[in-house]
């Protein structure tokens, strides 16, 4: 079997973009200071980037399953137009409290702090997770990580950029 390649997974809201509640639509899109530059560095650095989010609006009724892929679809361009390049999104749509019957569920796998989008995402792109890392900025994301046994930083605000060089020393 061939070696696995190395991986970053990364939030979206609070880590990406600007948190700024349920955002879903062109006009709420925001890139954290420096995310562009964190993921160009990241991927010259051989680091496949990965998005892993929870977005309990679908199963709130705020936006549909197809406004979140659209949204996901054009956080990806607006990176990739920066040259910062994106090789895969797990969204999870499910929630507890949700009020669309369909992703109403009450434990679901992938919904953070459950590590499921992390471990399908390393099935599914030949990940090694002995050689990737996960950022994120809540303790799901901490907790998802360490439930997957990957190392997981916790991003805090401020220039995601200078995070990444201080996380790799470079």
């Amino acid at each position: 079997m061939t070696p696995g390649v190395p991986a970053v997974f990364l939030d979206r809201d609070g880590v990406l973009i600007e948190d700024t509640g349920y955002p879903h639509l062109e006009e709420h899109l925001r890139l954290v200071t420096g995310a562009a530059e964190a993921v160009r560095r990241l991927t010259q650095l051989g680091y496949l980037c990965v998005i892993i989010t929870n977005q309990s609006g679908v199963a709130r009724g705020l936006f549909t399953e197809e406004q979140m892929k659209a949204f996901n679809a054009l956080i990806v361009r607006k990176l990739a137009a920066k040259g910062a390049i994106i090789g895969a999104v797990y969204a999870c749509p499910f929630h507890a409290e949700g009020r669309i019957e369909a992703y109403i569920h009450p434990d679901h796998p992938d919904r953070k702090p459950n590590p499921g989008m992390i471990l399908r995402a390393i099935a599914d792109h030949n990940i090694d997770p002995a050689k990737s890392f996960i950022i994120g900025d809540q303790p799901s994301d901490m907790e998802a990580a360490r439930r997957a046994g990957v190392p997981g930083f916790r991003f805090e605000g401020g220039d995601l950029y200078d995070f990444v060089k201080d996380l790799l020393g470079s």
